[in-house]
C-alpha cells in the first residue's frame, strides 16, 4: 500500500515537471517572439491588412541632338474599383459606364467580382479621370499614370519605336535604350481592416516614384523631317513600294536621319495602313501586317546592293595594288568568265579606258577584271578586314547579317558577280558604314543613334561611347578613292547628284531582286560631302520603282535635293572651282 502512494507521488512530481517545462518554453517562446521578433511579426501583419497600388514612373524623354523633345509622355489614369469598399454599386456602374464608354454588363462583372481590386481601364484621359473622381464614389480609385506621346506623329518612326501598354519599349531605340529611359514604379500602400475596407484613420504610405532618364540622340529633327519629304515625293512620283534613305556623318558614325517611307503614327502604333475597306484580317494575318509595318528596311532586311559595291572592290583592288588609276582597259560590253558570258550594263561596250574612266562609267567588265587579279582568297581578306561580314552593331535591335558565299565555295563566276555588287545581300546601314570607313581615311566607325544619357534637369550622367577600328585602309588608298568618287559625280554616272560648289562624291546602282524574271529593280544612289573631307553621307535606295528604274536617273536627284538642302543648315561652305566660277558667270551673262 506504501509502495502504491509512493509510485503515485512520483507519478504527480513528473506530470507537474513536464507541464512546469513546457509553460517554461512556452514563456520563452513568447518572449523570444513579443520582444525578438515584433518587428518582423508586426510588419506580416501590417502587410496582411495592406493594399498596394502601384504608381507609375515618368519615362525618360527622346531627344534629338539640338534638345527637341521627339517622345515624351502625356497624364493618363487607372480606374479601379475596390469591391469591398463599394457602397452603392448601381451608381458607380451607371457613371463607369457613362465616362468610360465601357458597355454595362463588362463593369457590372468587374465592380461585382470578389477581389483586392479590379483594374477597369488604363491610359484613361485625365479630363476624364477627374470627371470620375467627382462623383465622390467610395471604391472607386483614380491613379496618375503616364502614356508615351510622340509630337511629330510618324516622324522616324521606325528609329524611335514606341512602347507597350506598361510603358516598356516594343522596338526602336524605345527597346534599345529601355533600361535608361523606364525609371521604378512607386506603390501606394493603404491599411485595410479584416474585410478589405480602408481604415479611415489610417496614414496613406508613398513610395515614390523614380522617373526614367532622358536620351539624347545623334537626329536632327529637320534633317529628318526634310529627308522624309523627299523620299515621300519619289515613293509618289515613282509609284515604288518603298523608300529608304540614310543620312550619317561618316567619321563618327552619328546617323542624322534614317527614314523607311512609308512610316506609321507612333500614337496609334496598331493601327494597320493601306488596309483593303471591308478585309477581315485573322489576329495571325493582323500580326504579320503590323511587323511589316514596323519594319526598319535600313537594318533588318538586307538588298543586292549592285554597283554602289564597287566602292568596295576598288578600295581593295588600289590597297592590293592589282590596279593603279592609270592602268588600261578594253570592255566589248561583255566579259566571259569559265563559261559565262557576263554582260556589261551599256551593251555596246565601253570601249579603251583607264580604271579611273572605267568607275565614273560603271564598268562590270572592268570590276570583274579586277576581282579576278585579287583572287577569291585575298578579295575575303578585305571583306573581313573592312568587317563587311560583321554586323554594324548599331544601337537598334534586329539588325541582319551580310548573306554572302562561303569562301570555299567561291569560284571565278562568283568572285566576278560579286565584284560589281551582284549575288550577296547586306543591310543598307552595313554599305553605309563600310564606305565610310573607306573614304574617312580607314576608320571602321559604329554607326549609331545613342548620344548621351541626361536627368530631368538636363545634366549629363553619360556619354555613349562605340567601338571603332584604326587602319582598316590606308589614308592614301581612302583619299584616292574619295577623289575618283568625286568624278563620278562631277562627270560621270552619277552627274545628276552635282552640285557646283560643293564638292560631291558617290557611286550610282541599279539591281534585281530575285527571282529575276519578276523585273524588279532596286535604284540607289550612295554619295558623300565635301569629297576631300566627307562630313556627311546620304544612302538613297528606291525599291521597284515604275517606269524608269536606273538609279543615276531617279537615285542621284534625290540625293542631290537632299544635298542642296542640308548642306548649308549643317555650316558646309560653298567652294567653287575656277571652272565652276567661270560656268556661274557664263549663265548670269546669258540671264542678263
Amino acid at each position: 500500500m506504501q509502495k502504491n502512494k509512493t509510485f503515485h507521488k512520483k507519478k504527480i512530481l513528473v506530470v507537474f515537471v513536464v507541464i512546469l517545462v513546457i509553460l517554461i518554453v512556452l514563456v520563452c517562446r513568447l518572449v523570444f517572439l513579443m520582444i525578438f521578433c515584433s518587428e518582423y511579426y508586426g510588419q506580416k501583419a501590417k502587410d496582411l491588412h495592406q493594399r498596394e497600388r502601384d504608381i507609375k514612373a515618368a519615362r525618360g524623354e527622346i531627344l534629338d541632338r539640338n534638345g527637341e523633345v521627339l517622345a515624351t509622355n502625356r497624364s493618363v489614369c487607372t480606374i479601379s474599383v475596390i469591391h469591398n469598399q463599394i457602397k452603392e454599386p448601381e451608381k458607380v456602374i451607371e457613371a463607369l459606364t457613362k465616362e468610360l464608354g465601357i458597355d454595362e454588363e463588362t463593369i457590372r462583372q468587374k465592380v461585382e467580382k470578389y477581389s483586392s481590386i479590379e483594374i477597369i481601364k488604363k491610359n484613361v484621359d485625365k479630363e476624364v479621370g477627374d470627371a470620375i473622381r467627382k462623383y465622390g464614389l467610395e471604391g472607386v480609385k483614380i491613379d496618375e499614370d503616364y502614356k508615351r506621346y510622340y509630337p511629330f506623329e510618324s516622324l522616324a518612326s521606325k528609329v524611335l519605336g514606341f512602347t507597350g501598354g506598361d510603358n516598356q519599349g516594343i522596338i526602336g531605340l524605345e527597346v534599345k535604350y529601355d533600361k535608361y529611359l523606364s525609371g521604378s514604379s512607386g506603390k501606394i500602400l493603404t491599411l485595410t481592416d479584416a474585410r478589405g475596407v480602408e481604415i479611415e484613420a489610417a496614414v496613406e504610405e508613398r513610395l515614390e516614384p523614380v522617373n526614367g532618364n532622358n536620351l539624347v540622340t545623334t537626329l536632327d529633327r529637320n534633317v529628318q523631317e526634310y529627308v522624309e519629304q523627299a523620299a515621300s515625293k519619289v515613293l509618289e512620283k515613282k509609284s515604288a513600294d518603298s523608300v529608304s534613305i540614310l543620312v550619317m556623318n561618316p567619321q563618327n558614325g552619328e546617323m542624322l536621319a534614317m527614314v523607311n517611307t512609308p512610316e506609321f503614327n507612333l500614337n496609334e502604333p496598331y493601327t494597320l495602313q493601306n488596309v483593303t475597306e471591308g478585309a477581315v484580317l485573322s489576329e495571325k494575318e493582323k500580326q504579320e501586317q503590323l511587323n511589316q509595318m514596323w519594319r526598319n528596311q535600313c537594318i533588318n532586311d538586307t538588298y543586292e546592293p549592285g554597283s554602289t559595291f564597287k566602292i568596295i572592290t576598288m578600295a581593295a583592288g588600289l590597297e592590293e595594288k592589282v590596279v593603279s588609276l592609270e592602268d588600261h582597259f578594253s570592255c566589248p560590253g561583255f566579259k566571259i568568265v569559265d563559261d559565262r558570258r557576263i554582260k556589261c550594263h551599256k551593251v555596246a561596250g565601253h570601249g579603251a579606258e583607264t580604271f579611273t574612266q572605267a568607275v565614273m562609267n560603271s564598268c562590270n567588265p572592268v570590276f570583274i577584271e579586277v576581282g579576278l587579279r585579287l583572287g577569291t582568297a585575298n578579295y575575303f581578306k578585305y571583306l573581313r578586314q573592312f568587317k563587311l561580314l560583321d554586323k554594324t552593331c548599331i544601337d537598334l535591335p534586329g539588325e541582319a547579317s551580310t548573306i554572302m558565299h562561303k569562301e570555299d565555295n567561291v569560284g571565278p563566276v562568283e568572285l566576278a558577280t560579286i565584284s560589281f555588287g551582284q549575288s550577296f545581300q547586306i543591310t543598307p546601314v552595313q554599305l553605309a558604314t563600310t564606305v565610310s570607313s573607306i573614304i574617312n581615311g580607314g576608320r571602321r566607325i559604329t554607326p549609331h543613334f545613342g548620344k548621351a544619357i541626361q536627368d530631368a534637369d538636363g545634366n549629363v550622367i553619360e556619354e555613349l561611347t562605340f567601338p571603332v577600328t584604326e587602319n582598316i585602309l590606308s589614308a592614301e588608298t581612302s583619299a584616292t578613292a574619295r577623289s575618283v568618287l568625286e568624278q563620278v559625280v562631277a562627270e560621270g554616272t552619277g552627274n545628276k547628284a552635282y552640285i557646283p560648289g560643293f564638292h560631291i562624291g558617290g557611286k550610282t546602282a541599279t539591281s534585281q531582286t530575285l527571282p529575276r524574271s519578276a523585273n524588279r529593280y532596286i535604284a540607289s544612289f550612295l554619295g558623300f560631302a565635301p569629297a576631300d573631307d566627307p562630313q556627311v553621307l546620304v544612302l538613297v535606295i528606291i525599291n521597284n520603282p515604275q517606269g524608269i528604274y536606273y538609279g543615276g536617273t531617279i537615285a542621284a536627284p534625290v540625293a542631290q535635293e537632299i544635298f542642296d538642302n542640308i548642306l548649308p543648315y549643317l555650316g558646309i561652305e560653298l567652294r567653287y572651282t575656277q571652272e565652276e566660277l567661270a560656268e556661274l558667270a557664263k549663265t548670269e551673262e546669258a540671264a542678263e
